[in-house]
């Protein structure tokens, strides 16, 4: 079984948890590690013959064209993550279509690529922001990977289903890759990646990923680059809850990355929705 890797390309201050410190005006007035931390993800794919979706925030691929252009080069899938890094149901369908619009141009300007696959901040397609399919579908997706079968705080749809599935809202449909979960009684248990793979110990993810592949679907992971960079800059003034969220286990995280990839086989989104539309 071929399991879906991704990455989520932002980098330590774009994060939802320090939007009420942080706003977009100022990102510029810090350092940028993006680049540095996904090339080294790319050189642990390359080690292990992972390929992988990246899902890229268009802010950063303005200031980070190679970084662009060696996903592509390297054989990966190039994604969308926006522009702005803005939960969608605080946007609003027109802000949300305007920032999808030109991050899509940008991407596809310096990859020379097409690019189909959308990942939404934070997961932020909730039942109050599903007319952001209609959106997406209608500014050139074909799939999406933002409905989240759980519940959170900022994200959830907790009776979406588990696994791969045509979503629609009004007028068109999109095929949906939710992050993975474990049922347990009627509860989905978040285990997809990022922090709940930074808090959880290696073998809750190991048997997770076994367990969805007993149900033959492949496991949706995920990861962003600070998650592997636990010199990165502190914020202050941040709540615990906040602070614990971001900052826990960012020393563990990259040698439990380099056993995920030597436990599993990956490929990217596209690549595994070709071969089962192609069986379809």
């Amino acid at each position: 079984m071929r399991n879906i890797m991704s990455v989520d390309v932002e980098d330590y201050f774009h994060v939802a948890n320090f939007a009420n410190k942080i706003s977009l005006h100022d990102w510029d007035s810090y350092p940028l590690r993006v680049e540095q931390n996904t090339q080294r993800i790319l050189q642990i794919f390359a080690q292990h013959n992972v390929q992988a979706t990246f899902y890229v925030l268009a802010w950063v691929a303005e200031r980070c064209p190679q970084l662009v252009r060696e996903i592509c080069q390297q054989g990966h899938e190039l994604a969308c993550h926006g522009y702005a890094h803005q939960l969608i149901y605080e946007q609003g369908p027109q802000a949300f279509r305007e920032d999808i619009k030109k991050a899509k141009c940008i991407l596809e300007d310096i990859s020379g690529e097409q690019v189909i696959g959308y990942r939404a901040p934070s997961y932020s397609i909730t039942n109050k922001s599903l007319w952001a399919i209609d959106i997406l579908y209608e500014e050139g997706f074909r799939y999406d990977s933002s409905i989240f079968p759980t519940h959170h705080d900022r994200y959830g749809i907790p009776q979406a289903k588990r696994h791969r599935h045509l979503v629609k809202y009004n007028t068109h449909a999109l095929q949906e890759f939710p992050p993975s979960t474990v049922p347990i009684g009627k509860w989905n248990f978040p285990i997809a990646g990022g922090g709940y793979f930074r808090l959880f110990p290696y073998s809750i993810t190991k048997k997770s990923i076994e367990f969805n592949n007993r149900e033959q679907q492949p496991f949706v992971f995920y990861l962003h680059p600070w998650e592997i960079d636990p010199q990165q800059p502190r914020i202050k003034g941040i709540s615990a809850t906040k602070r614990f969220r971001h900052y826990v286990n960012l020393h563990s995280t990259e040698k439990k990355l380099r056993r995920l990839v030597q436990d599993f086989s990956f490929t990217y989104t596209k690549e595994y929705l070709e071969s089962v539309c192609e069986k379809i």
